[in-house]
Parts: C-alpha cells; sequence; structure tokens
C-alpha cells in the first residue's frame, strides 16, 4: 500500500527541545525538526503553549527563520499557537501557566503574527471565553485556522464560535478536567456539533480505545485529524525527567507522566506511533487512517498535497497491520 507521509499538526518539541522554551535557538529546532522528519512525519506544525511575551518575542521569529529555509520548505507547513486565549480555570487550563493565560484580544494576536512572520497555521483558543468569537473572525480573515480547545464551552459557545470560523477541536478527550458534569461538558458538546473536526491524540495512553471509537464513529473518519501532541521528551529514553517545571517519569511502554499528580505530563509519540496504535485497535481501514493523518489535517490547514515534500518512504503491512518505515 502506497503512503504518501503522514502530518502532525500538534508537536511541542522532540528529543529534548522544548519548542516554547525561551532558550529555543535556530540549530536545536532544525536538529529537532530533522529527527522528527528522519522518524517518519512528512510535515508538522510546531506548537508553541502558553507562554510569556519574552518567550514568544523569541521563540516565533526563531522558528519562522527555520520555516523559511529551503531544507524545511514542505516539511515545517507554519506553527500552531495553543494559546494564549485559553480557560484560566483548573483543569480545562491543562499543564498551561495560569499567569501567562491571556483574554481573546486581537491586537495581542496581532503582535505574535507578526512576530511569527506571518507563519501561524493554527490558533487554538477556548469558545467560553469573552472575546473568542472577534479574536476567530480575525484569526480566520488572517488565513489562520481557529481550533476550539482547553475550554468548559458548551453548545451554545461551540455554535457561536462555528459560526465565527472555527473548524476544529484541539485534542479532544483532553484539557479538560478530571470530573466533569454528565450532560453539559466540552466533550458531549463537541461531538455534537457537525461543523468542528475533532483532533484526537492517539498515542495510546491519552484516550482509551473506547473514547476512540466513539470519537471516530461520531464524527465519522472525514472529520477526524490524528495528531502526537509529541512534548520535548518524545523521542528520548525511559527515564526521570524535568519538564515543565515537574519530576516526570517516561516509562518503557510510552507513558510520560507525574508520579506526584498522577496526570499525564505529555505525549511521548511521534504521529507514525499514534497511526499504528489506532490501526492495533481494528476501527478502521488502512484508507481511512491514511484520510485522518495526511488528507484532513492538510485540509484543516489550506495546504495542498503536492506542496508537501516527500519524507521518509513509509509502507504498510497487511499482515501485522501495521506502517513501517522501509
Amino acid at each position: 500500500m502506497k503512503v504518501p507521509g503522514l502530518v502532525d499538526l500538534q508537536v511541542n518539541g522532540y528529543r529534548g527541545v522544548d519548542f516554547s522554551g525561551p532558550d529555543l535557538m535556530e540549530e536545536s529546532f532544525a536538529r529537532a525538526a530533522r529527527q522528527l522528519l528522519d522518524a517518519g512525519t512528512a510535515a508538522f506544525l510546531p506548537t508553541l503553549i502558553t507562554s510569556s511575551t519574552e518567550t514568544y518575542e523569541h521563540c516565533l521569529p526563531v522558528i519562522a527563520r527555520v520555516i523559511e529555509q529551503d531544507e524545511f520548505r514542505g516539511h515545517v507547513l507554519g506553527i500552531h499557537l495553543e494559546g494564549p486565549f485559553i480557560s484560566p480555570e483548573d483543569g480545562a487550563r491543562g499543564a498551561h501557566t495560569a499567569q501567562w493565560v491571556r483574554e481573546p484580544d486581537v491586537d495581542y494576536l496581532n503582535q505574535l503574527i507578526e512576530w511569527s512572520g506571518g507563519h501561524i497555521r493554527i490558533l487554538t483558543l477556548a469558545a467560553d471565553q469573552k472575546g473568542a468569537a472577534e479574536v476567530a473572525r480575525y484569526a480566520t480573515e488572517r488565513g489562520i485556522t481557529v481550533s476550539l480547545g482547553h475550554q468548559m464551552a458548551d453548545e451554545e459557545d461551540l455554535a457561536r464560535l462555528a459560526a465565527a470560523g472555527a473548524q476544529a477541536l484541539t485534542h479532544l478527550g483532553n484539557g479538560v478536567p478530571s470530573l466533569l458534569p454528565r450532560h453539559k461538558n466540552p466533550i458531549w458538546a463537541g461531538l455534537g456539533n457537525d461543523d468542528l473536526t475533532a483532533i484526537i491524540i492517539a498515542d495510546g495512553h491519552h484516550l482509551p480505545p473506547a473514547m476512540l471509537k466513539t470519537f471516530i464513529r461520531t464524527k465519522g473518519s472525514e472529520r477526524c485529524i490524528l495528531v502526537s501532541d509529541a512534548s520535548p521528551l518524545a523521542g528520548l529514553s525511559p527515564g526521570e525527567y524535568e519538564s515543565m517545571g515537574a519530576h516526570v517519569v517516561l516509562e518503557a511502554n510510552g507513558l510520560l507522566h507525574n508520579p506526584a499528580t498522577g496526570y499525564l505530563a505529555g505525549s511521548s509519540a511521534t504521529i507514525l506511533t499514534c497511526v499504528n496504535h489506532l490501526a492495533s485497535l481494528d476501527l478502521v481501514a488502512p484508507e481511512e487512517l491514511l484520510r485522518m493523518a495526511w488528507d484532513n489535517p492538510l485540509r484543516l490547514i489550506g495546504v495542498a498535497p503536492e506542496q508537501v515534500q516527500s519524507g521518509p518512504e513509509i509502507q504498510f503491512d497487511e499482515k501485522r497491520r501495521q506502517f513501517y518505515l522501509k
């Protein structure tokens, strides 16, 4: 089976390089990008989580300069801003730092766009925050795809943002409190909105098989996108690390967690790992997997397949139901 490539719209870092790190350099970002491409990712969006103004002012131009290098054209397709316009509430905020969360602000977004050299492709914001619709409309006008996440939004919030141009749901099922109202919560609201594509982390740890099955059966493979949500520790050996100010453990099975809280500390997967985990569950055909990891992500950000440079050759083993690097 011919595999055109795999696209990952949410990569926070790789092999010790933090794309939101205040010490990020062009050399370290380029090295991480090369290693990620060698691991089976044809193209990706480096993702910056909610950060200080100083970090944005430093990191966005660094990444933009690498994006503009010939080596990475058609591989690094732009930048995903996950925040800072998210919910400040514990649980919904996830691992994002509370002091750097901001109310949706068009002027601040415009500054971020300027620092990025116009390379922002996706903006994740919370639909339930004041000013979210205004920012969504402005971002859409600037050619930025708006995705909704890290929120406590209800059906009305999501409908309002979809009308303002939002197209997707960032890591549906994650970035919410552990305990939710039984009926009125962001997961049910997201599943029930037919205008929003579900972006899901299929690393084998963020979502149990029953949720993956429910999401895909509800949305259909045409409205689902797989991402790795790879943390800066992705690609490293199992062990104990310091990450985002906390002591975390990377287990041999890929589980990355904070032993003090019991919560996940991000993903250690690549998009190839995620595709293979979903393939192992036998929920969808190989063609549908490729739709969710190639066609759909490119369509969401408005990139034609011919604009993506070929990555490492990947094939599908029908007997083992696994994709592998040739």
